[in-house]
């Protein structure tokens, strides 16, 4: 038995999606815990047992993991945490405590990059996720923690601007090049691990995407694709905090977010070689071509 968690998203809807199409060759059985489960794709909603409810409550996840050989853990992005520690650590505490009551043998988490690194404790929401890793290795569970830089997807939160103006933005140098990973390669390694479940011990899988981009180079590419010119502004961390500030999020995430790029403009994210082992296939111009320009132009 396989339990997901944010099976409604974009990395644990594309586990999801990969574990059951492999229902019938592999035998494994799939949960799932979603606060909506009208949101599941209708093709998948009878091929999966249900719990209903938040994976942050414990009374929840103790009818999830009943049973559960592996579970793909994912800390929820729009958690109204009033701290990092409170989003990370905090929600996955009744988790941690949960898989040692019920025998849960592996656990596959979604992570960041930057262990090892000089600026790894000061790297806010990356402190927090390795923090959150360090938790649950720590109870004795197999454990796999996905290293991740940046998602491609992250620039689906700028469509407005892409379309409207031409812009896209961010707090890195211009010609600085940095891994950047398609979440639903992200899910295709997650996948992957919870249905090979040889692996013992605990560690990290880097997920770094097939090349490391510049903004320019993005700009570029975004160009091509969508037949028009996009440009790249570079934002100073002080316009960020407004624009974060802006969405109502608290002080300590908002800070936790400004702490995390400064610290991927130190090197946080370029701390591990690339291998063939590490580098997943979705390139950005086949993202953008099949997930940009389709929300561009909607």
């Amino acid at each position: 038995m396989i339990v997901i968690t944010t099976p409604t998203g974009k990395i644990g809807g594309r586990v999801l999606e990969i574990i059951v199409a492999q229902q019938d060759t592999s035998g494994e059985k799939v949960r799932v815990i979603v606060r909506d489960p009208g949101r599941l794709p209708e093709e998948i909603r009878d091929r999966v047992e249900v719990v209903t409810g938040s994976h942050g409550d414990r009374e929840v996840l103790d009818r999830a993991f009943a049973g559960a050989d592996a579970v793909f853990w994912l800390v929820p992005s729009n958690s109204p945490a009033p701290s990092l520690e409170a989003m990370y650590t905090g929600f996955t505490r009744p988790a941690a405590e949960a898989f040692v009551a019920h025998g849960v043998g592996h656990v596959v988490t979604v992570s960041a990059l930057g262990r090892g690194t000089a600026v790894a404790g000061r790297a806010g929401h990356v402190t927090a996720s390795l923090a959150m890793g360090d938790l649950i290795a720590g109870t004795g569970v197999a454990h796999r923690a996905l290293a991740n830089p940046a998602f491609m997807d992250n620039l689906l939160r700028q469509v407005n601007s892409i379309r409207d103006q031409g812009v896209f933005t961010d707090t890195v140098d211009p010609d600085h090049r940095l891994p950047t990973v398609a979440t639903r390669d992200i899910g295709a390694v997650g996948a992957r691990l919870l249905l090979d479940r040889s692996w013992t011990g605990t560690g990290e899988v880097p997920v770094l995407g097939p090349a490391d981009l510049s903004p320019n180079d993005m700009a570029h590419t975004m160009s091509e694709v969508l037949g028009r010119p996009i440009r790249y502004e570079r934002q100073g961390f002080e316009q960020l905090r407004d624009s974060l500030t802006g969405h109502g999020l608290p002080e300590p995430i908002v800070q936790g977010y400004l702490d995390m790029m400064r610290a991927v403009n130190d090197g946080l994210n370029e701390g591990v070689p690339r291998t063939p082992e590490n580098t997943t296939p979705t390139s950005f111009r086949e993202w953008c071509d099949s997930v940009l320009a389709p929300a561009v132009r909607a």
